[in-house]
């Protein structure tokens, strides 16, 4: 490398290519693809949270969340005992899939509610899901739908939020079948 002329030159067999100048054609081309890829309504956020999504589906595909919103994350909630007195490992102690799903989502639900939110003004919850042993050792993915649909979707909540599963080999206790993550946004001053 040799420096010329306050550009970075390179040898590339006889020729020289200026680090500068292909960065500067390469910024261009990038400012030039945007600007032609981007319609002009997308250009401006949104007045109110916009899911965006097929009507089909029980989740969306994104949202988009209007500037200067306030807004509440809620860390990897885990499942509610429902049975303090059965022994660890059973499934009486915590339930299946979609039984911790739904003692996530009321724990969720009452967290908002201390902050003057509900489940409609979430809009992204991210689940963490392991094998079940009593499923031949696969992800419950019906399960935590089912959990789901209840809360989302529904015609008392309309809210289809954005949701990532992920699949991982444990949670913090080994009889932990689902973890959540949930993002709010607080709705518009009236």
């Amino acid at each position: 490398m040799q420096r010329h002329a306050g550009a970075i030159e390179s040898r590339v067999g006889a020729k020289r290519l200026s680090l500068a100048g292909a960065i500067a054609i390469s910024a261009g081309a990038v400012a030039l693809a945007l600007a032609g890829a981007r319609p002009a309504a997308a250009q401006q956020p949104p007045a109110a949270v916009k899911f965006v999504g097929t009507g089909t589906s029980p989740i969306s595909a994104s949202v988009i969340i209007p500037a200067n919103r306030a807004s509440m994350w809620i860390s990897g909630t885990t499942p509610p005992v429902l049975k303090a007195d059965a022994p660890a490992g059973s499934r009486e102690r915590y339930g299946d899939t979609e039984t911790q799903a739904t003692g996530v989502l009321k724990n969720i639900e009452a967290q908002l509610a201390a902050q003057g939110l509900s489940m409609k003004d979430v809009v992204y919850v991210r689940a963490f899901l392991v094998p079940d042993p009593a499923k031949e050792n696969k992800i419950d993915v019906t399960g935590w739908n089912a959990a789901y649909t209840k809360v989302f979707g529904t015609a008392a909540n309309p809210t289809k939020t954005a949701r990532s599963t992920v699949g991982v080999v444990q949670l913090v206790n080994a009889d932990f079948l689902i973890e959540l993550e949930a993002f709010a946004v607080y709705p518009a001053a009236k």
